[in-house]
This record gives C-alpha cells, structure tokens and sequence, in this order.
C-alpha cells in the first residue's frame, strides 16, 4: 500500500512545518510496525564498479548486486546494500528519512528482522509490504486520508 506524505499528494516539503508533516507520518507508521522491535535498515550505493563503496555512518557492507549487466565493463551497475541493525525509535532515523524526502538518498528498506514487514519510503511518500491483507487493510483504514485519490491508488 502506499501513503503520501504531505496532504494533497504534494511531493516535496517546502518549510520545517512541512517537513513535521513528513516525519510525523512516516514514523507514525514506522512505529505501528516495528515498536519494540528490531529493523534492519537498508541503504543501497549504486555504482558502476563492483567496488564496495563507502556507506552512511553506522551502517555495514551487507551485500552487492548486479543491476544491468552490460558486456561493456563501463556501463554495468552495481548496487552496493548496506545494513544496520537497530531497536526502533520513533524519530531515530529521522536525518535518514529527510535525506529520503528530499530525494538525496533513495531506496531505503526499513524491515523487522524476519523481514516480513517492509517500509520502503521515497520522495513524496512511503510503501508498505505486510504480512497479510488483514493487516494491510486496517493500517490502509487507520490513514485513509494519507492514501492517493488517483483510482489506482498511486
């Protein structure tokens, strides 16, 4: 399901009380799913060396992918996965999420440790992946005023 993060689908914050408006929803869900719990937060480095490359502080190299693999050595991208591992904390992410909201940093996972429960949160809102359409719809109802008009609900 996915959620927006300003009213009116409005894509990016303009002033600090816009950007309450983000933080205030992304760790309000962030904390329906994970209070108490663990996460994995997951950042992704896009490259086109198959270099570890250098990741936000407190984070460690967890994996890399191929992404496009082009016979030209040149042209081949690389997506480098780092991964934290932290007690959630509403709010101590929140340099992260900005960074995401600003679209300075893109493909964030925030996850439980058994990963069945994904926040995925991008410039103008947030996806959520959960365990059964049971839950998905009461969270969905829960913020129905966060959710787009557009019919097929993006």
């Amino acid at each position: 399901m996915r959620f927006h993060s300003l009213p009116g689908s409005k894509r990016y914050a303009e002033d600090e009380s816009e950007y309450a408006v983000v933080l205030e929803r992304y760790n309000t869900v962030l904390d329906e799913l994970f209070a108490g719990a663990d996460v994995y937060v997951i950042t992704p480095v896009w490259a086109t060396e198959d270099e570890v490359a250098s990741f936000r502080p407190g984070t460690g190299y967890w994996r890399s992918l191929l992404v496009e693999d082009d016979p030209d050595p040149e042209y081949r991208t690389y997506c480098h996965l780092s991964v934290a591992r932290r007690p959630w904390r509403r709010g101590c992410i929140d340099e992260l999420l900005r960074d995401v909201a600003d679209d300075r940093v893109a493909g964030v996972l925030i996850t439980d440790t058994r990963m069945q429960r994904v926040h995925h949160p991008y410039d103008g809102g947030a996806d959520v992946f959960l365990a059964t359409s049971e839950e998905r719809d009461r969270m969905r109802d829960r913020h129905a005023d966060w959710l787009s008009d557009h019919p097929s609900g993006l």
